[in-house]
């Protein structure tokens, strides 16, 4: 007797919403310390972006004749948006992106697994666009009323100040609200390279342009800072751990992974070097974004039993 069956023929626990959950729990040290660094302002934040993409999939699929995934994509897309955003940011803009975020960057493409972009970056691109004052309007942790200041990537690109190694490591810093602390995202990030959540490839490969890079720049000139300032400032940890790894926006093969963290870190590294913006990891990852299927159509893997 032989039982036939549709593929595929052999399963696994790990599923679409385990995966979400798991990225959700890695995100709690990051959003513990953007509590910690931004107070009231970032539960704020976090809680109107996350009720936001959940009621826009919510009314989007109902508009469709569709009801609620499954798995909680939307609520860490709302997560993932919050953290890439000013403290300073109004809330009804928060809430705008969030919708943005959910039905252009992820509904209009057919919903999760069809999406070409991660959702909270073109979330973030929107309202980068369309509001570049509130966007790098940045201000000190604890010090939420005080004075705008800029962030230490900022600080060195316009005024070629050096922020120490220290503050960045540990997130008392100015900037968005989960790339501050590079010591909660990477707690956050050895969780899921231990869980095997995400593939080591793309954020060994995307960090270690940057740091490779940024040795040869600091070599010729000590004031473009060092490896380890660069490894640390801005939204790199939290681009390489928790948005290039998307399984749906990043390549499906090995070789290709490693040519999309390649490619990001050196997109990177030319536009902090000479680009008009002092930081580009959204960029890198949305224009790798862009290149993953031509990658998924010219680097397959073998076939089972083929040569």
């Amino acid at each position: 007797m032989f039982t036939l069956s549709s593929s595929p023929h052999i399963r696994d626990k790990t599923t679409v919403a385990r995966i979400m959950r798991a990225v959700i729990i890695a995100l709690s040290p990051v959003v513990a310390a953007s509590i910690y660094f931004f107070g009231l302002r970032a539960v704020e934040l976090l809680l109107v972006c996350s009720l936001s993409s959940i009621a826009a999939e919510y009314l989007f699929l109902k508009l469709r004749g569709k009801g609620l995934p499954g798995e909680p994509s939307a609520l860490l897309t709302g997560l993932l948006l919050a953290l890439v955003l000013p403290p300073s940011f109004p809330l009804w803009g928060a809430a705008l992106g969030a919708i943005f975020a959910i039905i252009i960057g992820k509904q209009i493409f057919g919903g999760l697994g069809c999406n070409i972009f991660n959702p909270a970056l073109i979330g973030r691109a929107f309202l980068a666009a369309a509001f570049p004052v509130l966007m790098t309007t940045w201000v000190h942790p604890f010090t939420l009323d005080a004075v705008t200041t800029a962030t230490p990537l900022g600080l060195l690109k316009f005024q070629s100040q050096l922020t120490p190694v220290l503050p960045l490591f540990l997130g008392n810093v100015a900037g968005s609200l989960g790339e501050t602390s590079s010591l909660a995202l990477l707690i956050g990030g050895a969780y899921l390279l231990l869980k095997r959540y995400i593939d080591w490839r793309i954020p060994f490969s995307y960090l270690s342009t940057v740091a490779l890079l940024s040795t040869i720049f600091y070599l010729i000139n000590p004031l473009y800072g060092a490896p380890s300032f660069h490894l640390f400032a801005g939204g790199l940890m939290l681009g390489a751990f928790f948005m290039a790894t998307d399984p749906v926006t990043s390549p499906l093969s090995k070789q290709g992974r490693w040519i999309f963290g390649l490619g990001a870190g050196i997109i990177v590294v030319i536009i902090r070097r000479w680009g008009g913006y002092p930081e580009g990891v959204m960029f890198s990852i949305l224009l790798m974004n862009a290149l993953t299927p031509l990658l998924d159509r010219y680097i397959k893997p073998r076939r089972f039993g083929g040569r």
